[in-house]
């Protein structure tokens, strides 16, 4: 049987290995295919494309967006889209700045805490990357404010700490009408990691069906057996696709996640990519 990973990132991103790196890493272990799923970014997919080619694996162009539902963050993955339509462009762009615009406002509460940290700085340090909360506590690690990553969340940039910056709140079906434009397929994304409780979750899923979402990520890293159960039984309920994939970053984050692996036991069959092709 063949496998695939529908869920990873890339130094365009929060990732620590290039777009080449990762398609590479991925034939290697005998993938056929993976999606580069990166944060509210595409810029790694046309490097990852050519990858491929060299490689003789499959490339599904994808990206994982942010969003906001009843003061929760969610993310949903846009997979095989057409990630160079102007209209997919045009409002990525939109949501980019939004992003862009938090990190100011983060970067200038840490220099009210005695931290050199400018935007400019950010950029020299993470050339290719379109810098997230990870990157920032990936500098302050680099420059010796903290000693761990999570102690950089802790003290100053986690949601609790006091350079935390809310999001601008981007609604859901935003971003899964931009996906469905760019004629991709919206997946939520790792259901179980919001603690929403059954009856909350499912009344989220169908409340995101009625704005066109067409899948769930049943299959995740961090998933029992019974949660795969659980949340198959949940997508057949309400006539959607399952999704899998391991969420890999590599060292910088959560490196216990392998590629194509997860925590040990994460297998997609290449059959979840097949159904998903088939409701485009």
């Amino acid at each position: 049987m063949k496998y695939i990973d529908l869920h990873t990132h890339s130094t365009a991103s929060d990732g620590s290995y290039t777009p080449t790196e990762l398609v590479e890493a991925a034939a290697k272990i005998g993938l056929s295919a993976i999606a580069l799923t990166d944060h509210d970014t595409v810029d790694g997919l046309d490097e990852a494309i050519n990858a491929a080619k060299a490689a003789d694996i499959k490339l599904i162009s994808g990206i994982e967006f942010s969003t906001r539902y009843y003061d929760k963050d969610i993310h949903i993955l846009g997979l095989c889209i057409d990630y160079k339509s102007t209209a997919f462009q045009s409002q990525l762009a939109d949501f980019m700045n939004s992003r862009l615009m938090r990190n100011e406002k983060i970067y200038a509460l840490l220099q009210k805490q005695g931290i050199d940290i400018t935007g400019e700085m950010m950029r020299e340090m993470f050339k290719d990357s379109v810098p997230t909360r990870a990157h920032i506590a990936r500098y302050l690690l680099n420059k010796g404010y903290v000693t761990s990553i999570n102690g950089a969340f802790t003290k100053y940039i986690g949601d609790h700490s006091p350079c935390y910056v809310p999001r601008e709140n981007i609604a859901p079906y935003q971003t899964i009408s931009c996906i469905l434009e760019a004629g991709g397929v919206p997946i939520l994304a790792h259901p179980l990691l919001y603690r929403l409780g059954k009856d909350a979750l499912e009344k989220l899923i169908i409340d995101f069906k009625k704005m066109g979402m067409k899948g769930i990520e049943a299959i995740y890293s961090s998933h029992t057996p019974s949660d795969e159960s659980f949340l198959r039984l949940l997508a057949g309920k309400h006539k959607l696709v399952i999704s899998g994939g391991s969420d890999f970053h590599g060292q910088h984050h959560r490196p216990d996640v392998a590629l194509g692996k997860g925590k040990g036991k994460l297998r997609v069959p290449s059959s979840i990519l097949e159904q998903i092709y088939d409701i485009m």
